[in-house]
């Protein structure tokens, strides 16, 4: 590997820093690493980021030191190697940590495929950093049982990474649907020892728990606050908030919504669905056109970002997941509900409340699932539970089942 690319372009990273407010200190630190990796690169024989890293723990640096040696390497290498500039709401997940550097090669270059495979398909990074770190657990677990290679890999193996020798299962059904990704994703690298051993992992079972959901007064209340002008919202978060309410769209789809998303003289939002990629038309209803019209018309910056939402501080940034959720609990403590501490808040729960409201009132399940932009029929599971009306419907009489009078309370 050469660092020529970095000593070229290493001045568009310190620039982005400073143009995006970071402060002196971090621009410093990142500069003198970058300086240290082109200058010595040679003499030190580094041809790869996790070489770095490694001398710096060599010389004896503290904890602190080093922590923050790590996190300068690890923007470093994301910009050098993908050009991606840090982003404060990203979790980084390129550096390379001791498990991976020891794992055959073979693994490493099946993991580094499906890392670049899957952020040029859009998926968020946190959810490769996860999905990453679970495979890198299961490729250095083959590791240790004498598997150096993909075709090595038994289904002895694969099962015994999910259950132990009693049979008790150790690992749970998210963990193994983690695994798969990183696999499915390597079929287009090497198909044949991909989908075998995809055809060994094991039928989990998946389990979850109740889910709090929206009930009707609170959906009144949250209405209330979002058509009021008198609430404390912005028009910014009264918009979006409609948009939660009424469309039930994700958070990252709200993210990235841009001027010309909105089709004014059709009265329709044209999206391409950033965690599926898949395009998704749905009708600009009034509440909603003339929630976001007013934002555009009234309050938002003079900008020539074409995202329609934009920070409120300057520089007028595109918003992310992160400030959507932001938004979602201001409405939230506007409209007085969700205050107790483990009351679900967040957005999705706007997707669950539109899903089982639905599901309530008889609509097609491929009706729903088109609406909310799912892909795969299995998403719409999730919320089935919380659809009662027809839950009681499948409850059975115990009319049939003598119960002795004192069991009853008098």
């Amino acid at each position: 590997m050469s660092f020529k690319h970095l000593e070229e372009k290493h001045g568009e990273l310190i620039l982005y820093l400073q143009k995006n407010g970071y402060s002196s200190g971090i621009i410093s630190n990142i500069r003198t690493v970058i300086k240290d990796i082109i200058n010595n690169a040679d003499f030190n024989g580094w041809s790869a980021y996790h070489e770095v890293y490694r001398t710096y723990e060599g010389r004896g640096y503290s904890k602190d030191v080093l922590r923050c040696k790590r996190h300068c390497i690890r923007v470093i290498e994301h910009f050098d190697n993908e050009g991606v500039f840090p982003d404060r709401s990203r979790r980084s997940y390129l550096f390379e940590s001791k498990e991976y550097i020891n794992l055959p090669e073979e693994y490493k270059e099946l993991l580094n495929f499906y890392r670049q495979h899957d952020l040029d398909r859009g998926k968020k990074v946190s959810t490769i950093y996860q999905e990453t770190a679970n495979a890198i657990t299961f490729f250095s677990t083959m590791s240790d049982r004498g598997c150096l290679h993909l075709e090595d890999i038994t289904e002895n193996d694969v099962i015994s990474f999910f259950r132990a020798d009693v049979g008790i299962l150790i690992r749970s059904c998210s963990y193994k649907k983690n695994i798969a990704a990183v696999i499915k994703a390597g079929i287009e690298w090497r198909e044949d020892p991909c989908r075998r051993i995809l055809s060994f992992l094991p039928a989990i079972r998946e389990s979850r728990k109740t889910i709090q959901y929206l009930t009707d007064e609170e959906v009144d209340r949250i209405d209330e606050v979002l058509q009021s002008s008198e609430s404390d919202l912005s028009m910014r978060d009264r918009a979006i908030g409609n948009l939660l309410l009424h469309m039930a769209i994700r958070s990252c789809d709200i993210a990235g919504l841009l001027l010309q998303s909105i089709d004014w003289e059709n009265e329709a939002i044209h999206i391409v669905q950033r965690k599926t990629e898949v395009p998704l038309e749905l009708p600009l209803t009034p509440v909603v056109g003339n929630a976001i019209f007013d934002y555009i018309d009234h309050e938002r910056p003079v900008s020539e970002d074409p995202h329609i939402f934009l920070s409120e501080k300057i520089p007028h940034k595109s918003l992310d997941n992160g400030s959507i959720g932001n938004v979602a609990n201001r409405i939230f403590n506007a409209a007085g509900i969700r205050q107790n501490p483990g009351d679900r808040r967040g957005t999705h729960i706007f997707r669950h409340h539109a899903a089982s409201h639905m599901l309530e009132n008889g609509v097609a399940r491929p009706v729903i699932s088109k609406i909310l932009g799912h892909t795969s029929p299995d998403s719409l599971e999730p919320y089935l539970m919380a659809d009662f009306k027809h839950l009681k419907e499948c409850a059975l009489s115990v009319e049939a089942f003598p119960i002795r009078e004192e069991v009853l309370p008098l």
